[in-house]
């Protein structure tokens, strides 16, 4: 419970903060230009409020909502969500957003997703100027990779060290690796104390060698425990700091990816006959303490959990630190910033396949992203991702979304004519019921996956 509550607050400050941002960058363009402001809310509020307050000889009441799924900024004189048809059908005002001339009109519909993208160049920039960036090089990796059997069957072997592809070098591991796995013909590695190279003669799905079951690559963890947690079921049989696993129910364990697998092999047996739960959770463990074995039984949790951790990356290798300053730290956040931008998009045609669809998520996987303890420097790299996602998403040409208004605001543009306002109305109401019924889907997606379902 504590885990979740902590998931939470990270996921509830990082999406306030940058909805307040998003929709302030409507609301600056809005003020720019002379246009009002009728409201500003964070959080939406059907039917009645939290909180709200108009200030002396102003012309917008600040509010906040009961329902947490985003944020609104209702300009005078403009087709939105609030779809407020009576002020439509009155005669149009010089201070309405209707009045304005299409260019003045264009930014402030851009200036949420302008707002969210400078935002995450901030973050990033900020977080590289106080942390700087540590990482593991790829090259330095010398325990090696863990394949599947996909892999396998491409010529990689565990204890591969991958060093880069055809098109590029390897920085670190990380989801940039994969995707250039993903689109490479030739995989550089080092295999025993020697350069070689391993040719791809098929086409690669980066979201399925994600969602494998192993995964296509892994790093390769040694089969040691680290830590064990305090009254875990490994703590109450005997298990300590420095224990080798290896066997499960008689099943040979050579790393902690295998350890994994074969707990994700019980909790597919737990999802086919859940009530024989007892059976599946009571497991027998062989472990290797200083050259000696010795066979163990004991319970997992409820969620098939041992209460142990392993060595990490940062346990096994020593990072590499580079370190900058303030203004050498904009420039090399907006780097980051932009390629974090195209690997999104670059990912984004998976959506459009039967297995990205299902992995599609809703506000569970969002806030399941967020580390399980507070770590400020995890906040802000997750919020800063979030900002481009929210950024990128809004700026789609879907009715509803900021994309949708731009859409129409260049063919009026183009066409030196507006749409219709009853149009616009339609393509509103559409719009929002897609929204709508993608939020639906995208958390039903997280159900049926906490169900284990698929």
């Amino acid at each position: 419970m504590e885990i979740f509550i902590i998931k939470a607050l990270q996921f509830m400050l990082a999406i306030s903060l940058l909805v307040l941002l998003h929709e302030g960058g409507h609301f600056f363009f809005a003020k720019l230009f002379g246009i009002r402001v009728e409201k500003f809310y964070l959080f939406f509020n059907p039917w009645f409020h939290l909180f709200e307050y108009k200030p002396r000889n102003s012309d917008t009441t600040y509010g906040l909502g009961w329902l947490p799924l985003g944020g609104y900024c209702k300009i005078a004189g403009m087709i939105d969500e609030s779809f407020d048809t009576e002020q439509m059908k009155q005669p149009a005002q010089p201070w309405e957003f209707r009045s304005r001339p299409a260019w003045q009109r264009l930014l402030v519909m851009i200036g949420g997703v302008l707002v969210n993208f400078i935002t995450a160049l901030a973050i990033y920039a900020m977080i590289l100027f106080v942390w700087g960036d540590s990482y593991v090089p790829a090259k330095d990796m010398t325990h090696g990779i863990k394949f599947n059997q996909e892999a396998k069957s491409m010529g990689f072997r565990d204890g591969d060290i991958l060093i880069g592809t055809d098109k590029a070098t390897f920085k670190q591991w990380g989801g940039d690796m994969i995707r250039d796995l993903s689109k490479a013909q030739r995989v550089d590695i080092i295999r025993d104390g020697k350069s070689m190279s391993v040719n791809i003669t098929k086409e690669l799905s980066m979201l399925e060698m994600v969602n494998s079951n192993p995964p296509f690559a892994t790093p390769l963890l040694p089969n040691t425990v680290n830590t064990i947690l305090p009254g875990s079921p490994a703590e109450k049989c005997g298990i300590v700091s420095g224990d080798k696993i290896t066997s499960i129910n008689g099943k040979a364990i050579n790393s902690w990816n295998e350890l994994t697998y074969e707990t994700g092999q019980l909790a597919y047996s737990l999802s086919v006959t859940p009530a024989d739960s007892i059976n599946i959770r009571t497991v027998t463990i062989t472990i290797d303490r200083a050259g000696k074995a010795d066979t163990l039984k004991t319970m997992l949790t409820a969620d098939l959990k041992l209460g142990i951790t392993p060595l990490l990356l940062y346990d096994l290798y020593k990072p590499v630190t580079v370190e900058y300053g303030l203004f050498e730290s904009i420039p090399a956040g907006a780097v980051y910033g932009v390629n974090v931008l195209k690997g999104y998009v670059d990912d984004m045609k998976y959506v459009f396949t039967s297995e990205g669809a299902k992995s599609i998520g809703g506000f569970g996987t969002i806030g399941n992203l967020f580390p399980a303890s507070w770590d400020w420097y995890l906040f802000w790299k997750m919020t800063a991702f979030l900002s481009i996602i929210l950024a990128f998403m809004n700026i789609l040409p879907i009715p509803a979304l900021d994309g949708g208004h731009v859409l129409f605001l260049l063919y009026e543009m183009i066409a030196r004519r507006k749409p219709s306002e009853q149009f616009l109305i339609v393509a509103e109401y559409i719009g929002f019921g897609l929204l709508l019924l993608l939020l639906l889907y995208a958390n039903i997606n997280d159900i049926l996956r906490m169900l284990n379902i698929f």
